[in-house]
């Protein structure tokens, strides 16, 4: 039955080929540009590199105070005196780490300028993530103690400032006016990595900042490996346990919070806190925003697709009624109304999917331009296994949609009406 109703598909389609072609346009483009969101989603909020822990990194990236009453609200990444006294106290963790906040700076080479970003970190930060070390190897605890004055750099700035093929381990970096001894070459992460991004890696004692301060406020964000994916809420537990013995900092202020989360979660908090707090003075407000987050992406889909949906569906009626003689026919020797709806819809779907190869291979010629065009350096999007499955998913809902109301029309044709039509 099955491969009778594709028969006849690839009838109908051959039929009219002008609808056929709009319909396929329309499907495949949607799709194509749906894909490429969803790539480019998957691959900035999902990054595989440098984090290769399978989603077992949490952050803690803000911290933010306030005062219930007063109206007076603060917030900031966290300071080395929050992360070494309170956060290198948790027991269930595998390794905790930190990172600083990247810094701007410009060095020359033979009087061209270059502009560079550097990050402060501490030995465990090479542990924790995964870089790929074309050259060399990290700073260890032993020449962050000595004060060593070296560094890590990216593969980018390697040959911005070496020159490619040429090594550059042992070889001396400019940078804020004093000359570090590189001893690695990382390959280089995209920019969208916020929190490891950098050009320039540099050990955490060689900062300029004072490491002094007791404020919970400062420069760094710490990083949490988790155990396992299954620990993260046990991890996350014992956080907010730590947290909630933390003295609350500074005499305007008397409530303070800070989360552990994964690196989506770190987005999408932001968003929901950005959107408005609790009281008449905003105050932060407990939640993630993930919901609201996948919500909103969905809707925003939905309404993308809504259209082309609409003029498929406008496209498969005009169809139909072309058809009604077929449709009476059918229904005089018997066919039933259910029979006859599915096997629109088959056709429908079997439509959809077609459209749905096309707009794979438009998909995958528009990532292969993204990446060759390195509109966000050393970003590279796929279509991967996430990727590919919300498009199938896409496409059979788009087959459904817009195939169940024209469906439907048809199966209440009249007989006699459809004869004479």
């Amino acid at each position: 039955m099955l491969r009778n109703y594709l028969k006849i598909a690839m009838a109908v389609l051959k039929r009219r080929k002008f609808f056929t072609f709009i319909s396929l346009f329309g499907i495949s483009l949607t799709l194509a540009v749906l894909m490429v969101a969803t790539a480019f989603e998957d691959g900035v909020l999902h990054p595989t590199y440098p984090d290769d822990k399978g989603g077992r990194i949490l952050y803690v990236n803000s911290i933010h105070k306030w005062h219930q009453t007063k109206g007076f609200l603060t917030n900031g990444a966290a300071s080395f005196f929050f992360i070494t006294h309170y956060m290198s106290t948790l027991k269930t963790p595998a390794l905790i780490g930190f990172v600083s906040n990247h810094t701007g700076t410009n060095t020359y080479v033979n009087g061209r300028k270059l502009s560079l970003r550097i990050r402060f970190t501490d030995q465990h930060f090479w542990d924790i993530l995964g870089y790929d070390f074309l050259e060399g190897k990290p700073y260890d605890k032993t020449l962050i103690d000595n004060g060593g004055k070296v560094a890590v750099i990216s593969e980018a700035t390697k040959e911005a400032y070496f020159g490619k093929d040429k090594p550059s381990v042992g070889k001396y970096i400019e940078a804020d006016n004093v000359q570090y001894q590189v001893i690695g070459v990382v390959r280089s992460d995209p920019n969208t990595n916020i929190f490891s991004s950098a050009d320039i890696y540099l050990p955490y004692s060689l900062s300029k900042v004072s490491l002094d301060s007791k404020d919970l406020l400062g420069d760094y964000t710490g990083m949490i490996l988790a155990p396992s994916r299954a620990a993260i809420p046990k991890v996350q537990q014992e956080f907010k346990e730590m947290f909630a013995r933390v003295p609350v900092d500074g005499k305007d202020y008397d409530h303070q919070a800070a989360y552990a989360d994964p690196f989506l979660v770190t987005f999408t908090r932001q968003l929901y806190e950005g959107f408005g707090g609790e009281g008449p003075y905003r105050n932060p407000r407990e939640g993630t925003g993930l919901t609201y987050f996948y919500l909103g992406a969905a809707l925003l889909a939905f309404l993308f697709m809504l259209l082309p949906t609409l003029n498929l569906i406008s496209i498969n009626t005009t169809r139909i009624m072309e058809r009604s003689s077929e449709i009476g026919v059918r229904k005089a020797f018997g066919a039933s109304s259910a029979t006859l709806v599915v096997q629109f819809i088959v056709e429908n779907v079997f439509l959809t999917l077609l459209g749905g190869l096309i707009g794979v291979a438009l998909s995958l010629l528009a990532l292969a331009l993204i990446n060759h065009s390195q509109v966000v350096p050393d970003l590279h999007l796929t279509l991967n296994l996430t990727v590919l499955t919300c498009g199938l998913g896409l496409c059979l809902f788009f087959g459904l949609l817009s195939g169940v109301y024209p469906a439907w029309r048809m199966s209440r044709l009249n007989v006699v009406t459809a004869l004479k039509s």
